[in-house]
């Protein structure tokens, strides 16, 4: 992975260069903060995106200040069926002009909930750039599986495998890649959010691997959300972020 950040000058941030759909993390730059929004009736994805498009543009903002995207799946794709949906996603991104040298800037999280799923893909929030004289960043990071690299099964940890002893593993490569995406992303010590996406009891994760390795989850807790990742055969997944906005918006 590409540690060096790069910078969105149109969108007033930086972010953590990824793969093709998605960075690892996005961070604020000095005079903007990160503000994250969740939907109240989540959307189609792509009219989801073409509302938040709308949404910012009638609040001064415009299509760049978008930083970080967060979808629900009716289920987990295949690697195949994942791949084809990441390029028609990035593909509208591309249209809208929102790459920077080629690279996507925009953190994502896409995950399939146990119950009630969607028919289709939906956006279920978002997080965009607003100017700020806040003093300390924000910061967005994406969400990530057991899975380190290209999106290739071979790279997943322990493929197939749901055994305490293997969930233990995966909870563990996971957590390392949130602290080393944090650590890139400036070390920042303001954590305020940190998701957990699985279908398998999460106790014992928590306190053998969330906690030791990510110490602040001890004083915030965590969000657990009884959901798979996006990928079958992925079986634990965690996003976080650090920001002062917490919204609850409605688009249409």
């Amino acid at each position: 992975m590409d540690t060096s950040l790069r910078t969105n000058v149109a969108g007033g941030y930086r972010f953590l260069p990824g793969i093709e759909p998605y960075c690892c993390g996005v961070v604020s730059q000095p005079g903007w903060e990160i503000v994250h929004a969740t939907l109240d009736s989540p959307i189609p994805w792509r009219a989801g995106l073409h509302s938040i498009r709308q949404h910012l543009e009638t609040n001064g903002r415009n299509r760049h200040a978008l930083c970080g995207v967060e979808l629900r799946c009716p289920e987990p794709f295949s690697m195949d069926n994942f791949i084809n949906f990441n390029h028609e996603y990035r593909l509208l991104l591309e249209e809208w002009g929102l790459l920077v040298d080629g690279d996507n800037p925009v953190a994502r999280t896409n995950v399939a909930p146990v119950e009630s799923p969607p028919d289709e893909s939906v956006i279920y929030g978002f997080s965009y750039t607003e100017p700020s004289t806040l003093q300390h960043p924000t910061f967005v990071i994406a969400g990530s599986g057991e899975l380190r690299g290209s999106l290739d099964t071979d790279h997943i940890l322990r493929c197939g495998e749901t055994s305490e002893d293997a969930l233990r593993d995966k909870a563990r490569c996971v957590v390392e890649i949130m602290n080393e995406r944090l650590v890139h992303l400036g070390n920042n010590e303001s954590l305020t959010t940190v998701d957990v996406y699985t279908a398998h009891g999460y106790h014992q994760a928590l306190m053998q691997c969330v906690i030791p390795g990510l110490p602040a989850v001890a004083r915030l807790g965590t969000r657990w959300f009884y959901s798979r990742p996006p990928i079958q055969n992925i079986e634990f997944e965690m996003d976080m972020r650090g920001v002062r906005q917490e919204l609850e918006i409605h688009l249409t």
